[in-house]
Parts: structure tokens; C-alpha cells; sequence
């Protein structure tokens, strides 16, 4: 897995709330700090809040996490 990038959990509507996402750690660190809004790769906006382990991985953003590993690893 990216170093920059860990799952989070989603406290907005919708499907993808019953998911943990990926999220830029910078970005959530900074969200964290602000109290702002974060977007994981799915492109769920959320303010992040909880414990993102209670939650399955949001399918979505395991697959676009992939891609961009492989696409690093030059595969």
C-alpha cells in the first residue's frame, strides 16, 4: 500500500457509508487539525471523525489504489 494513502470512514449518505476509504494522510492529518473535509479516491467527501477499522474497505477505492500502486510499480 501507498504510504500516503490509509482507509478512513465515511460519516456522510449513501452506500459509501458503509465503507472505510482511502485518503491522502497529509490530507487527513490537515482535515483532522481543521476540522474540514476530506475526499477519499472514490470521491466521497467527508469530515473525518471515527475509527475507520469497524468498516469494510469501500470497493472503489481498494480498486483505484491498486491501479495507482501497480501504475508506480511500472505494471
Amino acid at each position: 500500500m501507498d504510504p500516503q494513502t490509509r482507509p478512513e470512514e465515511t460519516t456522510g449518505d449513501g452506500d459509501h457509508d458503509r465503507f472505510a476509504h482511502y485518503v491522502s494522510k497529509r490530507e487527513l492529518e490537515k482535515a483532522r487539525r481543521k476540522n474540514t473535509a476530506v475526499t477519499a479516491l472514490c470521491g466521497k467527501r467527508w469530515k473525518p471523525d471515527g475509527d475507520p477499522s469497524r468498516y469494510p474497505m469501500c470497493p472503489t477505492c481498494a480498486e483505484l489504489a491498486a491501479e495507482r500502486i501497480a501504475g508506480s510499480l511500472g505494471g
